[in-house]
């Protein structure tokens, strides 16, 4: 059976944070990476295809071929409405129905795991998995220091710290 990690998130911008949680997913047959196309809970996010292209880097830059980017919340966002994890997960389910699904979240979520439409049902389905980051670098931590006008190689992988400082994002 094949056994899928799930890691959603906002990836605004993608960190090393997420790399070393993406580093704990090595014995899963597939790690999908799912960019919010619309944050649950209002976030502001750069532009969801800017923010996809970044991640497309960022599983470039870290080269192993078990990573990929999830396309899924394209497919199930409506005009002005947020993609609830559990949509994304039953969409998934649909797609790999003979796979064993794994929801990874990142510590900042899992004290919010409760407030996840059907959360419940979510742990009766699927797996969860916490993973802490082994790496504290958060997204904003990039969008502060880019706002300053510094340097964020020490804090991305090397082509997304050069794709933010080209575009001139979180300027």
């Amino acid at each position: 059976m094949l056994k899928i990690a799930v890691f959603g998130s906002a990836f605004n911008p993608p960190s090393l944070g997420h790399k070393s949680v993406i580093d704990s997913l090595s014995h899963f047959d597939k790690v999908l990476l799912v960019p919010s196309i619309a944050h649950a809970w209002g976030k502001e996010m750069l532009d969801y295809q800017i923010r996809c292209q970044l991640v497309d880097q960022f599983i470039s830059d870290i080269g192993r071929q078990n990573i990929e980017r999830s396309r899924v919340e394209e497919s199930l966002h409506q005009k002005g409405g947020a993609v609830t994890t559990f949509s994304v997960l039953s969409s998934l389910q649909q797609q790999n129905p003979n796979a064993e699904l794994t929801f990874v979240l990142g510590p900042d979520n899992l004290f919010n795991f409760a407030k996840f439409a059907h959360s419940d049902e979510i742990v009766k389905r699927w797996s969860i998995l916490a993973c802490p980051e082994k790496i504290t670098v958060r997204s904003t931590e990039i969008r502060e220091t880019l706002i300053k006008g510094l340097n964020v190689d020490h804090l991305t992988t090397d082509g997304v710290a050069q794709q933010l400082q080209r575009l001139g994002l979180y300027l």
